[in-house]
């Protein structure tokens, strides 16, 4: 085998044994049976509809890639099959969402050193 001028030679790992689970199953438990974020939001979207929660601000085929999944307490692995930790904002409702809480946790800390 001939090497170019620098650079490494490849390391060999030993084959594992062929599993007769797909990648999806081996990854869905190494997840510890999280849905996959496409599959909470599409669920989402057929629970809730194609509107935002917030503004109401409804979408359509060509615009719903606008809208996004909120998890309401925060927990992005918090995903009941009932919709109830999800909520659908467009991307604009989404981001004042969480920009929200950013301010106020900055005017918390300020508070805090005042004192």
């Amino acid at each position: 085998m001939v090497r170019r001028q620098g650079s490494r030679p490849r390391k060999h790992f030993p084959q594992q044994p062929a599993s007769d689970k797909s990648a999806a199953d081996i990854i869905r438990e190494l997840r510890g049976g999280i849905a996959a974020p496409s599959d909470y939001r599409e669920q989402s979207l057929k629970i809730h509809g194609l509107i935002c929660a917030k503004c109401g601000r409804e979408f359509d085929a060509k615009n719903r890639q606008l809208l996004t999944v909120h998890h309401k307490d925060g927990n992005h692995q918090n995903n009941p099959p009932d919709g109830s930790n999800w909520e659908n904002l467009c991307a604009y409702c989404h981001e004042d969402e969480h920009s929200r809480g950013v301010l106020g946790e900055y005017l918390r800390e300020s508070e805090r050193e005042k004192k």
